[in-house]
């Protein structure tokens, strides 16, 4: 006999689809104006980067961001960057937006971890081919059940299974103030074949291939 899903609460799925066409765009303004979400199944999507033997601008310029999502809902700001900071280094870039603010599955990719510790909180952590995104500080708690692994938020809806597959820009968690954190922000984390990458590259150059290819659309 299978374990019921504990909670009454439905595994995470893509609660809103929307489809790219000519007359019809979703575009991703750094998480102003919307979200982008899949136009393929989920096994094309799955990132086919380059071999990771390339620097930071390398890797996020011959990557197709077209069907990339912006990470959190709500956005109000970048409160701290990639790089060095207070006598260590900061291995992602930190995201502000209000307590609850749902956060958004970056590319399609499988769920590999969930955790809690007392640094990043609550924590997600999806890989998707080469790509592995780190998600920090989130509203929840890790539970077990009939021998896997859950995040629940019960607030917000939420119950992320472990080693669950998710197209890009599914809800997957909300912002919140778990480990150490003096405000509600998400901590979104990059690597790439094994490496941190600089997330603040990415982002820009996903703004720029979905402006351009908005612009496309509305020139015809």
């Amino acid at each position: 006999m299978s374990n019921p899903i504990p909670l009454g609460l439905p595994l995470v799925s893509n609660p809103i689809k929307q489809y790219f066409n000519k007359s019809k765009k979703i575009l991703l303004l750094l998480g102003i104006i919307g979200v982008g979400f899949t136009t393929t199944g989920l096994k094309q999507e799955l990132v086919t980067a380059q071999e990771p033997k390339i620097n930071n601008q390398q890797i996020a310029y011959v990557n197709n961001w077209q069907n990339a999502s912006f990470p959190v809902e709500n956005f109000q700001g970048y409160t701290s960057p990639f790089g060095p900071r207070g006598g260590g280094f900061h291995y992602g870039l930190d995201l502000a937006a209000p307590r609850g603010s749902y956060i958004r599955n970056w590319w399609a990719g499988k769920v590999v971890e969930v955790w809690e510790d007392r640094r990043c909180g609550t924590g997600i952590v999806v890989k998707s081919g080469y790509w592995e995104h780190v998600y920090c500080h989130v509203q929840g708690g890790v539970e077990t059940h009939g021998g896997r692994r859950y995040l629940v938020d019960r607030g917000g809806g939420i119950m992320l299974l472990q080693g669950q597959v998710l197209p890009a820009g599914t809800r997957i968690a909300r912002v919140g103030m778990t480990g150490r954190t003096s405000g509600p922000h998400l901590h979104w984390g990059l690597k790439y074949g094994g490496r941190w990458v600089d997330p603040g590259l990415i982002l820009r150059e996903m703004y720029a291939q979905q402006s351009r290819s908005l612009s496309g659309l509305q020139g015809r």
